[in-house]
This record gives C-alpha cells, structure tokens and sequence, in this order.
C-alpha cells in the first residue's frame, strides 16, 4: 500500500467516524407520545446508574450532544432526546407549541429509568423543559442544566436585527446551513457541517416556524424556573448575565457559570470545560 493510499484511507475513517460520533456508545430506541407519535431518543450507559436527559435545541439531532453522551456515559446512564419533527424522531403535523413539548419531555422521563434525573437543556430545550415543569411538576427532576437561554427572568433580552441579506435570495438550504456555521465560535469540519445542516432541514418550515413562536408571555418560563427547587445550573454566553444575576440572587440553589468568546453550542466549542462544570455540579450540588 502507498503511503499516499494510507493515508486517504486514514482520513476517510477519521470523517466517517466523526459524522456521527455518538453512535459508537448510544444505542436506538423509541417510545409512543400520549397523542400516538414515535419519539426517538438515543441511549448510553448503564441503567443501574442515575440518569442524564440531554434535550437539543432549535430543529437540532440528539446527537449534537455527542461529546457529553461519550464522557458522561462511562459514570451515568445517559439519554439524548430527539423532540417530535426533530432528528429520527416522526414528524407530524401538529404539536410544535411549548405545552406538547413539554409534555413529550415529561412523558420521555416517565419512560425511562431510573428516576429522578437531571435534564440538561440547550437553547430551545430550555424552553421546552421548563414547559414541561408546567406540565408535570418537579417530582422526577433531580437538577437542571440550562444552557444558553432566556428563563424569563429580568430584565427582558434585547434583539439586534439581522442586517438584510444582500444578493439574490437564498434558499432554505442556504439559510440554515448559515444558520448552522454560525453556533460555533471554533471551525468546525465542513462534513459536520453539512450533515448537521442536513437534520435540521427534516424539520418541515412551517414547523420550524412554529417553534419560534412563542404563544405564551415571558412570565411562563419564569414561574416555572422558580416552581422548582432542585439544584439549577445556569450556563449562559455574557448576553443573559443579568436574567442569571438575578436568578442566582432570588432562586436559592441556583448557581451561573459565564462563557466567554464562545458560539452559541458552546458545549462544542469548549466541550472539555462544559463537561468539567457538569460533572463537578452533579457531583457536589446533585448526587454528592
């Protein structure tokens, strides 16, 4: 073999096992929602340990979180959630509003085990979790993870308009593709890329629309936050300092770490300092 040879097909095995890093852990599986859709999530670990809930953002694939399900599954029982119109995950019509999401999440935890466990939100996740706390309470939540969004605390988030694209328009493919590149601060490989971009696109556009509605008052996800009394971690880019400055203030048990010259999936963009923070708040505020 050339060394030229050698080295194609060293770099092929290295793409194709990063494509979908998860797998070589997480296992399939599947349960029915209360309203008949099949939901997916992924599942790593042993189940005689406690359980971890990784819950996506925006139209995002369980295995986003592929960088946390291989760590932590060698300690905890790991599940990584794909919500409806989401990853391998059914896409029906209809229930992209927070209260059947968040009735999913709940029904997802009901259906696992052991319980409680904590859930560790990204993004539209947060939401979608809190909702969730509306639905069924606390009583199976152990601690929360949220990370990188509004919790409807004070004082509101301020919005910058994105400057108008100039050039002809661009697809949808192109638009989410920009969408995607533009979660990391770091450089990620082009094949990550585009099979990233690939998942988020099954979600169908009036969906994906759907989810950014947001048909209840900001004070929604706020009751919820302080509903619960678990242990919460706050993991949050500068942006939404002051909501987590006063929920550290007025939520006892809640704690906020800050990070800095980061992009929003910022558990990629420094997945060794995220799992580091996760791991000593479960081991110090959650199961000691």
């Amino acid at each position: 073999m050339t060394r030229t040879l050698f080295l194609t097909l060293i770099l092929l095995l290295g793409l194709l096992s990063f494509v979908n890093p998860a797998r070589s852990q997480a296992r399939d599986r599947f349960f029915l929602s209360s309203d008949g859709v099949r939901l997916h999530y992924l599942e790593a670990g042993s189940t005689n340990r406690h359980t971890l809930v990784f819950v996506p953002g925006w139209t995002m694939p369980a295995w986003i979180w592929a960088a946390q399900i291989n760590v932590f599954a060698r300690r905890y029982h790991v599940v990584a959630f794909d919500p409806r119109g989401q990853g391998s995950s059914a896409v029906p019509a209809e229930g992209y509003e927070p209260v059947r999401r968040g009735r999913d999440i709940a029904e997802l935890i009901n259906h696992i085990d052991p319980v409680p466990v904590v859930v560790i939100a990204w993004s539209l996740g947060v939401l979608d979790t809190l909702a969730s706390i509306h639905v069924r309470g606390d009583r199976l939540l152990a601690g929360l993870i949220l990370v990188d969004n509004s919790v409807g605390e004070e004082p509101p988030p301020l919005y910058h308009p994105v400057p108008p694209h100039v050039g002809p328009p661009l697809s949808r493919e192109e638009a989410m593709h920009r969408f995607v590149s533009a979660m990391f601060r770091r450089v990620e490989p082009a094949a990550y890329l585009n099979r990233l971009t690939a998942a988020c696109l099954r979600t169908p556009e009036a969906a994906s629309r759907s989810l950014l509605a947001y048909p209840v008052p900001r004070s929604y996800w706020r009751e919820a936050v302080y509903a619960t009394k678990v242990p919460l971690l706050y993991v949050v880019r500068p942006r939404w300092v002051p909501q987590g400055e006063n929920l550290v203030r007025n939520r006892p048990g809640t704690e906020m770490v800050v990070f800095r010259d980061v992009g929003h999936a910022l558990f990629i963009d420094e997945p060794g300092r995220f799992n580091h923070l996760v791991d000593s708040f479960l081991r110090r505020r959650v199961w000691p």
